[in-house]
């Protein structure tokens, strides 16, 4: 025989290790079998070369066979199996190639196979690479007999596009299989990292593109390596990398050859039919393209891991998408048959989804379709409870394609338009067509007119105006409205316009009052609520708060509507401000990265919080030339908006690290801009006064080389606003700043007695940013005190972690910790109680896959708390957790 057909595959110096997978394989030492399936181009192969190192190293014998499709009979099989036995050192001497007497030479050849094996003393490892060119039955009855009957030293291992027929339940009950299914073979976004890192070298691609790649490809490592490349020889591919990627003529080839090449004529153009929807059962499948027998394509199409994985639902039905890229793969060869065709797809997809109450799906559907009409039958016939944030987006669709005379003869559109422009900063066309609502008859639509005041309340925020939103709102926040969604944006508009006034107590007592019923916790204009609650902490500057539940709602929200959803995506700008606070730079990078929509549209807290956390990211990882350019295009962008708070924040930033830099004419220059701004706003209640406090701020920054006194007094309006609003962060910095000054003064026992407050404020909030961002001046002030006023207990402590991570704040190494003293008791990390009770099935060596069926979550749920365990704990590993979580007596 062939004896590369022996040879293992070389493993290349650029590769991403499997931590995650390969400790899932190191269970083959007890296992009869390990069972690896997934589509082509998913790493299988490479994960088993890696494992195979591991095997070879602990000492085992180890033989691998890449199959092709010349041992499809049951001869040839034979034929390279037995030599692959013979190489692992079992000689069989029956001749297993005689198709006439099969059954009793199969029966034979095992006994002699599990005979041999069984007097070798040393683990043995057979792989078989491409097991699915096996379609024999006789092939995997063998496999099966020696699965059944092998002794417990003999390791068959598989590798396979398609799930084979084998019988494994008995080894399943009896754990004797070890497997890896198709969803676990996808690199998660680390991996992606290391990936294209290894590749290209460090720091070549920024968050924003590694995440397009990762969503992009869904982490397909083939893809990844086109990427890669393309990548290598244009040096223009970022500006133009999805189209450029969707373009690929080596994608459409490698997607031709391997995926569809061997597929039946009927199957591809069923797949076709399916590619332009998001999502699809078999039900509608059949309604679509008119496959009697779509359940069982379907059921092939996943049997096969034809790039297609199923969809969490709370539907009895399963439902299923394609990868995307194989989807846009087979939504341009569906546009050979004709753009007619096309639209009448999307047309009956949009009758099925109506038909079943998938409302947003069937408007985005009907409005592809060019089917404006029923587009707009659709959300007037909806019941208004069942309105969910997902309808954003098709409803703004659908507003550019209808004539405006159309909209306003539907009473129920229009108050969902007025709703949907006033939430994304557009509060000028939400005005204007508020009052042509106001106008027309709404008799018979009675759930509406009592939603006016919460969009006039909505666009009162948008436009900072937050006193507005609550004069309109307190009358009506006890008055019991039936529809959910509008209920709960009453419930986060108020929320936001209370702790913007730094009401935190009302908008506590607001969800004392109306608490969110359990049932609830999976909608998603209630997690906007929520979040807004949590935002109210993170004002206040409780950091660990605002850390911990917005981790659980980010986690929440993920799992019930998508990475990308607007409830989700709101969480994770929280989140990254609160993990930026807390020096987890890459995971605050990682939140907002490849999110545009938060930098620009959004409500002005978002905005201004997501712009901010990018800013200093950029100054951090790139430098201050990088956070200047971004600043000074968002500013520009901003005002065009009219989203003055923002600007002015903005503003604020720029003056801070133009100083960092030592430009101070033009920190000049912009502390004009900002003050004028301040100035027109300083009557201000709501939102906007914060405005002569950032003015102020910056005036102290320029001021107190120079002008000591006139710096001390701009703190103080500082310090007044942080204190009538409740701002700790605000305060924090005002005192940090002042204890610099009074100290710069010969005025040390003030200074002294402003720091160690203000040091004590902050540890109770967990700052560390705050601090570290000031970079020489928290330095030089922490080194004095440790040295002329020496802390002790929690103080001494934070000191001397401040210390040990400051360095200058251009620098990415100010991001990174350094060893400090053990953690008291009282600060020791606290997990959440999901978190526990995955640590305590990690103890039960389950795998992440497992971990996920027995909870009931998703593996990327698995995935993002098992992530934010060993950021808590300190620890990299899965044993390291679990014994942590042991030691301190948290699971058994």
């Amino acid at each position: 025989m062939v004896s590369t057909k022996f040879s293992p595959p070389r493993i290349g110096t650029k590769h991403v290790l499997r931590g995650n997978l390969l400790a899932q394989l190191e269970r083959m030492h007890h296992c009869r079998l390990a069972l690896i399936t997934g589509a082509a181009g998913y790493g299988k192969t490479t994960l088993l070369a890696q494992w195979r190192q591991s095997r070879l190293r602990a000492g085992g014998e180890v033989v691998w066979v890449s199959l092709t499709a010349e041992d499809n009979s049951y001869s040839a099989f034979c034929a390279t199996l037995l030599e692959a036995l013979r190489r692992l050192g079992i000689e069989v001497g029956i001749d297993l190639l005689r198709d006439d007497n099969a059954a009793s030479a199969m029966d034979a050849t095992v006994a002699a196979i599990v005979d041999a094996a069984a007097m070798h003393a040393k683990e043995l490892y057979l792989i078989l690479d491409d097991y699915h060119h096996v379609e024999v039955p006789l092939a995997h009855k063998l496999i099966q007999k020696l699965l059944d009957q092998g002794p417990g030293n003999l390791h068959l291992v598989l590798a396979s596009r398609v799930t084979p027929p084998l019988s494994l339940s008995r080894l399943r009950v009896m754990d004797q299989v070890a497997e890896i299914e198709s969803v676990e073979l996808p690199f998660d976004l680390t991996e992606t990292r290391a990936f294209i890192e290894e590749n290209l070298g460090s720091n070549r691609i920024n968050a924003d593109e590694l995440s397009l790649i990762h969503d992009l490809t869904s982490g397909w490592p083939s893809c990844l390596q086109l990427i890669v490349i393309m990548l290598k020889n244009r040096a223009d591919s970022r500006a133009i990398l999805q189209d450029l990627l969707w373009r690929s003529s080596d994608l459409q080839t490698y997607l031709s050859e391997e995926v569809v090449a061997h597929l039946p004529t009927e199957m591809v153009a069923f797949t076709e039919a399916l590619s332009i929807f998001r999502r699809f059962s078999a039900a509608m499948a059949k309604a679509v393209t008119g496959h009697a027998d779509a359940g069982e394509l379907i059921k092939r199409m996943e049997d096969e891991n034809l790039l297609i994985y199923r969809v969490d639902s709370d539907d009895r039905q399963a439902w299923y998408r394609f990868h995307p890229l194989f989807g846009e793969f087979l939504s341009t060869r569906l546009e050979r048959r004709g753009s007619d065709q096309v639209r009448e797809l999307h047309r009956r997809g949009a009758h099925w989804l109506a038909e079943h109450n998938c409302l947003t799906e069937a408007v985005r559907h009907a409005s592809l379709g060019d089917d404006v009409e029923f587009a707009t039958q659709v959300i007037e016939r909806s019941a208004p409870a069942t309105w969910t944030l997902d309808y954003l987006a098709p409803t703004l669709r659908l507003l550019e394609r209808l004539p405006e005379d159309v909209l306003f003869r539907h009473p129920r559109l229009l108050f969902l338009a007025c709703v949907t422009v006033s939430l994304t900063s557009r509060p000028a066309r939400a005005k204007s067509w508020l009052a042509r609502l106001e106008a027309s008859d709404m008799q018979g639509y009675p759930e509406l007119a009592s939603g006016l005041s919460l969009v006039r309340a909505a666009i009162a925020v948008q436009d900072d105006d937050s006193n507005r939103a609550v004069q309109l709102l307190e009358p009506v926040r006890d008055a019991p409205m039936e529809n959910p969604f509008l209920r709960y944006m009453l419930l986060a508009t108020l929320t936001v316009a209370y702790y913007i006034a730094g009401r935190y107590a009302d908008a506590r007592r607001l969800f004392d009052i109306h608490p969110i019923p359990p049932e609830d916790r999976g909608n998603d204009m209630a997690m906007v609520a929520e979040s807004a609650q949590v935002t109210a902490h993170m004002l206040a500057g409780d950091v660990r708060e605002a850390e911990r539940l917005g981790s659980e709602l980010l986690e929440r929200s993920t799992r019930e509507h998508g990475h990308r959803s607007i409830c989700a995506n709101l969480c994770a700008s929280l989140l990254s401000d609160a993990f930026y606070e807390l020096n987890r730079i890459d995971d605050a990078r990682e939140l907002i990265a490849n999110r545009f929509g938060l930098l620009h549209s959004s409500v002005p807290d978002v905005i201004l919080r997501t712009n901010m956390v990018r800013a200093r990211l950029d100054l951090l990882q790139k430098g201050p030339d990088a956070a200047l350019g971004f600043l000074q295009q968002q500013i520009a962008h901003l005002r065009c908006l009219g989203q003055l708070r923002p600007v002015a924040h903005l503003l604020a930033e720029q003056i801070r690290v133009l100083l960092i830099k030592g430009n101070r004419i033009r920190a000049t220059e912009l502390l004009a801009s900002l003050e004028e701004l301040a100035q027109a706003h300083a009557t201000e209640q709501g939102a906007r006064a914060e405005l002569p406090a950032l003015a102020a701020l910056a005036r102290a920054r320029l001021l107190r080389s120079e002008n000591s006194e006139r710096a001390l007094e701009a703190l103080k309006v500082v310090s007044d606003y942080a204190l009538r609003f409740n701002r700790g962060r605000f305060a924090v910095l005002a005192d940090l700043l002042r204890a610099d000054i009074l100290y710069d003064l010969k005025r040390s026992d003030e200074s002294v007695a402003v720091l160690t407050g203000m040091l004590e404020a902050a540890q109770g909030f967990g700052l560390v940013r705050t601090l570290l961002d000031e970079g020489p001046l928290t330095e030089k002030l922490l080194h004095r005190l440790a040295e002329e006023h020496p802390q002790e207990g929690p103080i001494g402590e934070y000191v001397d972690e401040l210390l040990g991570k400051l360095t200058d704040p251009c620098s990415a190494n100010a991001a990174m910790p350094r060893p400090r003293r053990a953690a008291t008791p009282e600060q020791q990390p606290v997990l959440t109680p999901r978190e526990l009770e995955i640590l305590s099935l990690v103890a039960q060596a389950m795998s992440s896959k497992r971990i996920a069926h027995t909870l009931d979550i998703t593996l990327e749920t698995v995935k993002w708390n098992l992530r934010n365990i060993f950021v808590k704990l300190g620890v990299s590993s899965r044993y390291d957790a679990m014994v942590w979580a042991r030691n301190h007596k948290l699971i058994d």
